[in-house]
C-alpha cells in the first residue's frame, strides 16, 4: 500500500491517500491499520525489511521512533482528545513474530495491566538496560529509561544494537511506552528476545491493546 499507492500519490498527486501521511524528506508514511478503532504503523518510504536489517543503523537513517511518536496525533484525533503520554506505547515486533517483512512501527494504546505495572515498578528501572521486576503479557523484559519529553536525538534502534550482537538483532521485539517520572515525561525502552521452543516469538505488539480499553 505506502510503496504502491501512498507514495505515487503523494509525488503525482499531492495526496497521501489512502495513507494518513507521506513524508518523503523525512521517509516514512503513517497508515491507518485495520486492527483497532485507533492503531496507525509507521512505515519506511525505503524497502527495510525490519528489526534486523542494517539499514536502520545507519548514520543518516531516519529517526522512525521519533517520527512514530510525533504521529500518536493521528490516534488522538480519531479518539477526539489529547491522550496522556502513559496510556500510549510504540512496538515493532521481531522476525519471527511480524506478518510482513517490511519495517512497520505499531502506535496504538498501552495495555491497562501493562501501564499498571510501568507506574508501580518504575522506580525500578534505571537508564540503562537490566530486567524488568515482573512479566509482562507473559513475557520476560529488559528495560531501561529515556528521561526526555521527546525522542529527538534518541535512537532505540542503536541503544538495543549496543548491547544485542548484530546477527540477534532480528530476534529482539522493541516497545517504547511513555511514562512519567514525577512531573517529568519520559520513556521506556523495553526489549525481549524471541525464544520459539518457549513459545516466544518476539512479539512485543502483545504490550498495545488494539481495543484501547483506557480511551473507552
Amino acid at each position: 500500500i505506502v510503496h504502491g499507492r501512498c507514495v505515487p500519490d503523494q509525488i503525482h498527486r499531492h495526496d497521501p491517500a489512502p495513507c494518513a501521511t507521506v513524508n518523503l524528506k523525512g521517509g516514512y508514511a503513517v497508515l491507518k491499520d485495520l486492527r483497532g478503532p485507533y492503531q496507525f504503523l509507521l512505515i519506511p518510504t525505503a524497502r527495510v525489511s525490519g528489526i534486523g536489517d542494517a539499514k536502520i543503523l545507519a548514520p543518516d537513517a531516519p529517526n522512525y521512533w521519533q517520527a512514530a511518536w510525533h504521529a500518536r496525533r493521528f490516534l488522538e484525533r480519531r479518539a477526539g482528545r489529547s491522550v496522556p503520554r502513559d496510556e500510549l506505547a510504540l512496538a515493532i515486533n521481531s522476525a519471527l513474530g511480524r506478518s510482513q517483512n517490511q519495517l512497520h512501527i505499531h502506535i496504538d494504546c498501552i495495555r491497562p495491566d501493562v501501564r499498571a505495572a510501568l507506574k508501580q515498578h518504575l522506580n525500578a528501572v534505571g537508564t540503562h538496560w537490566a530486567p524488568f521486576p515482573v512479566p509482562l503479557a507473559g513475557q520476560r523484559y529488559r528495560a531501561m529509561r529515556i528521561d526526555r519529553a521527546d525522542l529527538h536525538g534518541v535512537a532505540p534502534f542503536r541503544i538495543l544494537a549496543r548491547s544485542v550482537p548484530a546477527e540477534q538483532m532480528r530476534l529482539h521485539t522493541l516497545v517504547v511506552a511513555g511514562v512519567r517520572v514525577g512531573n517529568r515525561p519520559g520513556f521506556v525502552l523495553l526489549d525481549d528476545r524471541a525464544n520459539p521452543a518457549a513459545g516466544n516469538r518476539g512479539h512485543g505488539e502483545a504490550l498495545q491493546d488494539h481495543s484501547c480499553m483506557l480511551l473507552r
